[in-house]
């Protein structure tokens, strides 16, 4: 009877916490779909607001907002970075882990250390560097500090799913008269590609979703990322636009809902992967 009673509440205690996790990852997402469709966001709460989406199609046909821009920045940025990092962490990943040379643990070691100084603290150095090179409001300026920063990320990834891959399959490309790179290209990358692609999608997501950096290296719609031009959104009389605010936010949230979605179990895959290395 007792351990019936513990199973139950074992199984109470499972669930109110799921709740509770679920409200507190959700709960924020449902808020600003609910808004987003709002004619009046400033009467949601008394219930008096009616719903549609013309915040959202005045965010996508406004030429003010210049939400098309933002996004396609976004994009250019975030995917060009991505495969730079996804291409430089995956030689290196494989080179660290399966060739023998000295200072090779220090490698990993010290990019990480790189990774762990706070942007904030070198946005400025950036800043004055491509003032000077002619570089700011370019996305040379954004991709460079971009893939400088996930790269230790992009590396730990590769890393941790190379070392899964039996070491011997190498040696027999090697045996056979292949050279370090084509024993790279033709048998290991094949057998990573969860763990390179799952690199690529983490990577993608980071750069899309950085924020300082777009801030202060980008003045100009021209060259500004998504999460700097929904937060420079503005309304007449400099009052903020949460109809518009929350409706970007959702079409700018959507392609990474999707993308974790579809791809998640290669994400899963490729973080896990040196896990169960025995």
């Amino acid at each position: 009877m007792t351990a019936h009673r513990n199973r139950g509440g074992k199984r109470t205690a499972i669930a109110a916490g799921s709740i509770l996790l679920l409200l507190f990852t959700l709960g924020p997402f449902v808020w600003m779909l609910w808004v987003s469709l709002a004619s009046r966001p400033d009467l949601v709460l008394q219930g008096e607001a009616t719903y549609g989406f013309g915040n959202y199609v005045n965010v996508l046909t406004s030429p003010t907002l210049h939400f098309g821009a933002y996004f396609r920045n976004s994009l250019i940025v975030a995917i060009v970075a991505s495969v730079a990092v996804t291409a430089i962490a995956s030689v290196a990943g494989y080179a660290v882990s399966r060739i023998r040379f000295p200072g090779r643990l220090l490698v990993p070691i010290f990019v990480l250390a790189m990774s762990m100084f706070p942007p904030i603290s070198i946005v400025g150095y950036l800043y004055k560097l491509f003032a000077g090179s002619g570089l700011l409001n370019t996305h040379t300026a954004l991709i460079l500090p971009y893939a400088a920063l996930t790269v230790s990320l992009g590396l730990w990834i590769n890393m941790s799913y190379f070392a899964q891959i039996p070491v011997e399959l190498d040696e027999a490309a090697l045996v056979d008269g292949a050279g370090r790179l084509t024993a790279l290209f033709r048998v290991v990358l094949p057998l990573a590609l969860p763990g390179i692609f799952s690199a690529f999608l983490l990577v993608f997501i980071a750069c899309f979703n950085e924020f300082l950096f777009a801030l202060m290296l980008t003045l100009d719609p021209s060259a500004q990322t998504l999460p700097v031009g929904i937060a420079l959104f503005e309304g007449l009389h400099g009052e903020v636009p949460w109809g518009n605010l929350m409706a970007a936010s959702a079409l700018a949230t959507l392609p990474l809902v999707l993308l974790t979605v579809v791809f998640q179990r290669f994400i899963v895959q490729g973080l896990t992967g040196g896990a169960v290395k025995g």
